[in-house]
């Protein structure tokens, strides 16, 4: 299974972005999808994750009620819907893939592979 982030872009303070992430292939190994971010000089942390079966999802409070994770089964692809988004939203997006339930969806480590980042940028 490989992971294709796109999407990110520059936006202004408000806008909108919508990320995908396209998991071509056999989607069937894949228990959740997350999707974390990392500015420059930060750890990486968690944003939004989300159950490939039933579509259950988590957000971490920074991007709660501003962002919304989907899945499109037909398509294999997970969407994050990012709104009113702020300049500390600026990031590298990346998507990884849990072959297996994560002990705590926050944790880099419970993801078994990545896809690349994409870049999203907010100005003030």
């Amino acid at each position: 299974v490989q992971l294709q982030a796109s999407g990110g872009g520059l936006v202004q303070a408000g806008g909108s972005l919508r990320l995908s992430c396209a998991a071509p292939g056999r989607t069937f190994s894949i228990y959740a999808l997350g999707w974390f971010r990392q500015a420059p000089g930060k750890e990486r942390e968690f944003v939004a994750g989300i159950r490939w079966g039933d579509a259950i999802t988590y957000y971490a409070d920074s991007v709660k009620g501003r962002s919304t994770i989907s899945r499109d089964n037909a398509k294999n692809t997970v969407y994050l819907q990012m709104n009113s988004l702020k300049p500390e939203d600026t990031a590298a997006y990346y998507c990884a893939a849990a072959f297996s339930t994560p002990s705590s969806w926050f944790r880099v480590r419970e993801y078994d592979i990545w896809g690349r980042g994409t870049q999203v940028t907010v100005s003030s």
